[in-house]
């Protein structure tokens, strides 16, 4: 259905200036909807962004590569970023592409809308002038006509009573009748000019400002329109990628792996020793025989419960970086350890060999062709390349070998479990009986401590080192312990460790500490030297059997 406002509206001027005023105050108020939406969107993306930076790790962790939950909200922290792109997008298209536009839009409506109710105004005074002179033309008419008849009555009955004064009054009646057929004649022109211009001005002019008017009003419920439609289209571009970061989250969330992650952290904390065996019986009552007082036994007794007895493995770990060959480890963290490391220097031997092989490729290319450089200013950079290949090689070499060692020992370690060959708990042990005769009669090699892993070998203190540390206060601090007996050294040991002591075999020293459990017997040589031997490596011969006939390994 078609209609116009200029036809259906002729009589509404007030009403249509109130309504599209109205219009133009919505335009402008969902141009200011338009940008709080688009503010909004910015502070979200913003809060997300904030979010997604303060949980993502501050730096590096190996953990957060390891595990699958790790991984996974990383993985959600990187999608929520995204996501918060996607919203400043948004913001940006929003403030950009419609508020804007309907501002610089609502500027034109209203210098338009205007231009037309001024030019409506100025049609409604014209007829209204029109209408005006129309009426004083017409009052004007009236009065004249009155007064024609009053003056053409009063002659008529002058005529009657005095014919001189008939004469005059005859002319007077003549004069008003002229003038009020000019009046007639002027209303006549009046009536026939308004009703010319009143049909002008509502089918002319009305009609034509009224249509401006209502296709202004169209275009601008247009542009609204338009307005909505874009912003439900800048939001329909950014749920493409909004909906591909769901779906990774989702892969991420379902990526999760529970018995994989327990897995490891087997493989990251397992250590590679054997549980503790039985604890050995001791037969204090050998103690009964010995020459000591019992306030010295007592203190001693004390003494051993002061440092409380650890067994290892679970001894305390040594701070600081450890050496080299990582021997400071655990056996399984070790050899991971050292095959990580293993696996680095091949990157970086890659890397320096296809550095290398650039190198001589562009030498060559410069020595067929000088004028594009210098070859001879390559030297350095190769000399330093081949430099760092060789320490790369030998930092290689010296930790596969590592490795190796690591490996056999493990294999080694792993046979004597299955084997079930745990030295000293395999048996139950008494004294003076014959297995802890043949305990001194066994050679180097096959010692171990009591959990069945102590070997000849410089591991064999590794272990030592954090109880060493536990200790060191008491070689500095306190007088120095009494001699409780002697010992002879079975075997040579090199004590390479802080707090252990080197002997060669068949050296005597003298005991200031008997063996607490835990395999070390501390010892004094010349009254200066003080330390720690392996109890396995010596023979003991406290004063109370002097002659030997109480012997402890």
């Amino acid at each position: 259905m078609s209609c116009s406002w200029g036809t259906e509206l002729w009589d509404q001027f007030d009403n249509l200036e109130k309504h599209t005023s109205w219009g133009i105050d919505f335009l402008e108020r969902y141009s200011k909807f338009i940008k709080e939406r688009a503010d909004i969107e910015l502070s979200y993306a913003k809060q997300i962004r904030s979010l997604s930076k303060k949980y993502h790790p501050k730096r590096s962790r190996e953990d957060e590569s390891r595990y699958t939950w790790c991984l996974a909200f990383a993985a959600t922290l990187q999608q929520l970023n995204e996501l918060a792109v996607q919203r400043e997008e948004l913001a940006e298209n929003l403030n950009t592409q419609i508020a804007c536009e309907l501002t610089r839009y609502t500027q034109e409506v209203k210098t338009e809308r205007k231009t037309h109710f001024q030019d409506g105004r100025r049609a409604q005074q014209h007829i209204e002038s029109s209408w005006k002179q129309l009426e004083s033309s017409k009052r004007r008419f009236e009065r004249d006509c009155k007064e024609a008849e009053r003056a053409q009555q009063v002659s008529d009955r002058i005529d009657l009573d005095n014919k001189t004064d008939g004469e005059k009054a005859r002319q007077t009646a003549q004069q008003k009748k002229q003038a009020a057929e000019e009046s007639r004649k002027e209303y006549v022109t009046s009536l026939n000019q308004f009703n010319q211009d009143q049909h002008q001005h509502y089918h002319t002019l009305v009609p034509v400002i009224y249509q401006r008017i209502q296709d202004m009003e169209e275009r601008r419920i247009e542009r609204i329109c338009e307005a909505m439609r874009s912003s439900a289209e800048a939001e329909r571009k950014v749920l493409p990628v909004v909906s591909r970061c769901l779906d990774v989250m989702m892969d991420a969330s379902e990526g999760i792996q529970p018995r994989m992650d327990t897995q490891q952290v087997v493989e990251v904390y397992k250590s590679g020793f054997d549980p503790p065996g039985d604890v050995e019986f001791e037969d204090y009552s050998a103690t009964m025989r010995r020459s000591i007082s019992e306030s010295s036994y007592l203190d001693n007794r004390t003494e051993g419960r002061r440092h409380s007895r650890k067994l290892w493995p679970f001894i305390r770990k040594n701070k600081g970086s450890g050496p080299a060959d990582c021997s400071h480890l655990p056996p399984e963290q070790r050899r991971k350890k050292l095959q990580t490391r293993i696996n680095n220097i091949n990157e970086e031997i890659q890397r320096e060999r296809e550095q290398r092989d650039a190198l001589l490729k562009m030498r060559e290319v410069y020595e067929r062709s000088p004028q594009m450089g210098d070859a001879g200013s390559l030297e350095p950079r190769l000399d330093e390349v081949k430099q760092s290949l060789q320490r790369l090689d030998e930092e290689l070499r010296r930790n596969q070998a590592w490795l190796s060692e690591a490996d056999s020992r493990l294999s080694d370690h792993s046979s004597r479990r299955q084997s079930g060959g745990c030295g000293l708990n395999s048996q139950a042990m008494t004294p003076g009986s014959s297995s802890l005769k043949q305990l001194d009669n066994r050679s180097p090699a096959s010692r171990e401590s009591p959990d069945g892993s102590y070997t000849e070998d410089h591991s064999a203190e590794l272990h030592f080192k954090s109880r060493s540390s536990e200790f060191d206060d008491d070689f500095d601090d306190e007088e120095p312990l009494p001699s409780i007996g002697t010992c002879k050294s079975l075997y040579p040991f090199q004590g390479q460790n802080e707090g252990t002591l080197s002997m060669v075999e068949g050296e005597l020293l003298s005991v200031v500490e008997e063996d607490k459990g835990d395999g070390w017997t501390r010892v004094r040589r010349n009254l200066e030297e003080e330390g720690y031997v392996p109890t396995s490596y010596i023979k003991v011969f406290l004063d109370a059997s002097a002659k030997g006939a109480m012997t402890y390994i």
